[in-house]
């Protein structure tokens, strides 16, 4: 299943709600960790850094927690956003919310030193462009983390598809609002391998580019610098 791009903009504004929740609930709480992970790895003290794909914030929150000197958090969904402002009160003198897509950054060339995306890659309508977007507003040596559900291998891809194909969209049909994560299991069969993606990074003008999986090879951290 594909959806059109003001598809996919109305199904996270309506789960905007419950997608803190829902984030919880499909990782077992480990998605924090993840976050706090995916940030380390590209976020430098004082850096300037792009978190696209923001949803509800937590990873521009992590980005800062990781020493960034001030985080701008991206998404087309303002009701993401709106919870994105709620949560981060307390650092708002260093958090900009900005409502916009990543296929079109409104930003200019090299304008941060790094740049994260947790869980939002999957989502955007040309996956090439968005990483070549994504290079294009990192300074040369920026670093990119993307935080993205994978491919299972080996013992644990039975349980994956049980997990992702039947449970999650049933825990999601009784949160309001949630019957839109029978969207996510086809979303993730579609998306690349991580070997696919690292390969797409190279070809989007980043070096050094890793994957590090994580959770018996259920999400991956993929990072490169800006060459």
């Amino acid at each position: 299943m594909t959806l059109a791009p003001d598809a996919v903009r109305t199904m996270f504004d309506r789960i905007a709600p419950v997608y803190d929740a829902m984030n919880r609930i499909m990782t077992a709480g480990l998605d924090v960790r993840w976050r706090r992970l995916a940030a380390e790895s590209a976020v430098r003290p004082g850096d300037r850094v792009l978190d696209a794909a923001c949803g509800t914030g937590d990873l521009a929150v992590a980005d800062l927690k990781a020493g960034a000197g001030r985080v701008t958090g991206l998404d087309f969904s303002e009701g993401m956003l709106e919870r994105a402002r709620r949560k981060a009160v307390p650092r708002k003198d260093v958090l900009d919310w900005v409502q916009g897509d990543m296929l079109a950054l409104p930003f200019a060339d090299a304008t941060f030193d790094a740049a994260t995306v947790g869980f939002g890659v999957r989502n955007v309508a040309d996956l090439e462009l968005a990483l070549r977007e994504l290079r294009r507003v990192l300074r040369p040596g920026g670093r990119l983390a993307i935080l993205e559900i994978t491919q299972p291998r080996g013992a644990l891809r039975p349980f994956y598809s049980l997990w992702f194909d039947r449970i999650v969209p049933l825990v999601g049909r009784v949160l309001p609002g949630g019957d839109a994560y029978t969207y996510l299991p086809a979303s993730v069969k579609r998306f690349p391998t991580a070997e696919r993606l690292s390969d797409m990074l190279r070809e989007a003008g980043f070096a050094d580019v890793r994957a590090r999986l994580l959770a018996g090879s259920i999400v991956a951290i993929h990072t490169g610098e800006a060459a």
